[in-house]
């Protein structure tokens, strides 16, 4: 029984045999210092390179270091960030909070496109839905309840898809005020709005009308002052 200090020391490598091939004379299999040294010269310029990631507790200059070798501009002015949207321009302090987190120029602009991409569409929907409550609660009130409300809307929707164009009838109902102004042509029997008052000179024509409809302003982006201008010519040409 042999104890372990008892036991034959084992033979140590050969120097040769652990040099990679790459730094061996293929020839005498000896050390190539030159290949030796220019690795450790590139080894060098890799690690000067290298930016060492900050933990919680690193200091502003080490986060600073960080954020410049990402590509995070010297400060928030330096965005440059395309508009995709009129309600989507940008924002001073938004950018502040993204540059003081880190992002890059493309992540920044990534914040905004998602935006415009995924929470737009959900206010404008929104919005649309609560005009649309709106107006119904308005045609209940103005027509005196919400059995004569339905009744009406029955025969507005007759009348109008019978004496207007798809295309006038669409726009007409998508608001309050066309509804109410269909419904005062229809009592009065003129399928044309234009035969019931003649407008003044600085006043919008049927015609004028017809095509204010089909404004952005009108049925997209819901201008208020738009929307009044165009509903009280309505109103003027139906009589009301």
């Amino acid at each position: 029984m042999y104890y372990e200090d008892s036991l034959p020391p084992e033979p140590e490598m050969p120097i040769s045999t652990a040099i990679p091939e790459k730094f061996r004379d293929p020839a005498t299999g000896a050390l190539r210092t030159d290949a030796l040294l220019r690795a450790y010269q590139e080894l060098e310029r890799r690690m000067h390179r290298m930016v060492e990631i900050p933990g919680d507790d690193c200091s502003d200059e080490q986060r600073c270091a960080f954020h410049r070798a990402l590509g995070v501009p010297e400060s928030p002015e330096q965005y440059s960030i395309e508009q995709r949207h009129p309600m989507l321009s940008p924002d001073a302090e938004v950018n502040r909070l993204l540059h003081q987190a880190g992002f890059t120029p493309k992540q920044a602009q990534l914040v905004y496109d998602l935006a415009h991409q995924r929470v737009i569409p959900t206010l404008e929907q929104m919005a649309g839905e609560f005009e649309s409550q709106r107006s119904l609660e308005r045609l209940r009130d103005h027509f005196g309840g919400e059995a004569k409300w339905a009744e009406t809307a029955r025969q507005v929707q007759a009348w109008g898809q019978a004496n207007l164009s798809a295309e006038l009838y669409e726009a007409l109902s998508a608001s309050a005020d066309g509804i109410i102004a269909m419904r005062a042509m229809m009592n009065s029997g003129e399928p044309s709005m234009g035969r019931t008052a003649t407008p003044r000179e600085d006043e919008p024509s049927e015609d004028d009308l017809k095509q204010m409809l089909q404004d952005p302003r009108y049925w997209k982006k819901r201008d208020p002052a738009f929307i009044a201008k165009v509903s009280a010519g309505f109103r003027r040409l139906s009589g009301e």
